[in-house]
């Protein structure tokens, strides 16, 4: 069989049917809708990725929302060839199959992976890669860390604001950022902010948390989480003043953003 007939044995199609009146025999055939089944063998296209498959393996997890995608009548739009199309990134769909077909946990592009899994709503898979070293590190021990820390996420898109509002006609840009581990800490920063020869408004503050990681742990993530958005950037230490009462790198740290 064709490729072409595949595809079109796979569509629901309308078939005339007899009708007939009880008590009566039988009349003149009236066309009436009959839903074919779909072809056991389905054709995909994935973002551009195109693959084949069965139709049970792709609804192999009944709750989730590809199988929901081919039970009953396909809730899909087909590409100019008769395949459904799937508009999310194709190179990744490779690893769902995987899964589907053999129980395979994929290894590799776990991250991407597992934001794939999750838009599926293939639970068992999810949950797997959630013990995975990589997803389990991200979700149980950084953001829970970071969830820990007061205004973290607005903070890193107010770096980012002052980054690119002094980037005029410059190579580079920077912004000074006060990390405050303990609350004993706040006031001596605030003190030794006073004593800083800048604007007061342009210092991004991060801090105090309740937990183990150091302050050069949260730089990290500081770095990481802007460098995920795009961004070439650096950490330097604050160099003091002369007579500046405190040492500059107990709280002061310079981001520097390199844009060409």
């Amino acid at each position: 069989m064709t490729s072409t007939q595949l595809r079109i044995k796979a569509k629901l199609c309308w078939r005339p049917c007899l009708h007939q009146v009880p008590g009566q025999l039988l009349s003149k055939t009236t066309p009436q809708p009959v839903r074919c089944e779909l072809s056991p063998i389905v054709e995909l296209n994935v973002g551009g990725e195109m693959y084949i498959t069965t139709l049970s393996t792709l609804k192999k997890h009944p709750g989730s929302k590809l199988a929901e995608m081919f039970t009953g009548q396909p809730k899909l739009r087909t590409d100019s060839e008769g395949r459904y199309f799937i508009d999310r990134p194709g190179t990744y769909f490779k690893y769902i199959l995987e899964y589907l077909r053999s129980n395979q946990v994929p290894t590799q592009c776990v991250q991407d992976v597992y934001k794939e899994a999750l838009y599926y709503d293939i639970e068992p898979l999810i949950k797997q890669l959630e013990d995975s070293p990589q997803i389990f590190g991200e979700l149980v021990a950084r953001k829970q860390f970071l969830a820990r820390v007061p205004s973290y996420n607005e903070n890193i898109e107010l770096m980012i604001r002052i980054a690119r509002a002094e980037a005029v006609a410059s190579r580079q840009s920077s912004v000074m950022v006060c990390v405050v581990r303990t609350e004993e800490d706040v006031a001596k920063c605030h003190e030794a902010l006073n004593s800083l020869d800048t604007d007061k408004k342009s210092v991004v503050k991060f801090g105090p948390w309740k937990a183990t990681p150091s302050i050069s742990d949260l730089l990290d993530c500081i770095k990481m989480d802007v460098e995920a958005k795009g961004y070439n950037v650096s950490i330097q230490p604050h160099v003091a003043e002369k007579g500046f009462r405190f040492k500059s790198y107990d709280f002061f740290y310079k981001f520097v953003f390199t844009w060409w």
